[in-house]
């Protein structure tokens, strides 16, 4: 899955130019199934995903709902668009958030909510890593938000960014496959993810070989 900047397509003479959330809705709808964005006032298209990334995002839901995370003060939601505050019409589509339950209160506008709400977001990369490592993080700091996470299929790694400070995450520990990383308690509760068995969600499983064909017996 990759991720591509869209130029700004040109109008008549006589009529003004779009602007990017118009640009964002036209392509949403020439393009069902992909991710439309705009961070950093940079419009992004990203195809839908492959099943190993459809895969690890089943997976790393089960551990946020095992917390009770979705049953209470607080939502487990897949594909909630988030305000970013780093431009008039910026906002991003985060693969899983945990948002407080009062999040129908928060809506500001094109189905994007206010990032007050979300206490976790979290992406599963493909081939637009560098977007989710770099753009991503630094939008979702300034939005203020205060846990975020990347399962990084490319390094075989997970992320985990925490204390969002001027634009930049303080904190960022990196996990290996093996380990298990814990996440703050300032989600309302307390959530271990394993690493190896997210990582091994994100691979493409491997052909299994036909059995082979018994001969008849004489």
């Amino acid at each position: 899955m990759s991720t591509a900047p869209v130029e700004h397509p040109e109008r008549g003479n006589d009529e003004e130019p779009l602007t990017l959330l118009e640009e964002a809705d036209k392509l949403m709808e020439q393009l069902p199934g992909y991710r439309v964005e705009i961070i950093g006032g940079i419009l992004t298209v990203t195809p839908a995903p492959d099943a190993p990334h459809a895969r690890t995002l089943t997976r790393v839901m089960a551990p946020f709902i095992a917390a009770g995370l979705d049953d209470g003060e607080t939502d487990v939601l897949q594909g909630v668009g988030v305000w970013l505050p780093d431009g008039p019409e910026d906002y991003a589509v985060p693969d899983l958030a945990v948002v407080d339950a009062d999040i129908d209160d928060h809506l500001i506008e094109f189905n994007c909510y206010d990032p007050v709400v979300f206490r976790l977001v979290l992406e599963v990369t493909s081939s637009n890593y560098n977007n989710d490592l770099r753009s991503k993080a630094i939008a979702y700091a300034q939005a203020r938000i205060p846990v975020y996470v990347i399962v990084n299929r490319k390094h075989q790694r997970v992320h985990v960014l925490t204390d969002p400070v001027e634009g930049e995450y303080e904190g960022h520990r990196i996990h290996a496959a093996g380990e298990l990383a814990t996440l703050p308690d300032t989600l309302g509760a307390k959530v271990t993810l394993d690493v190896d068995q997210l990582l091994k969600a994100g691979q493409p499983r491997k052909k299994q070989p036909k059995a082979a064909e018994q001969e008849p017996e004489a």
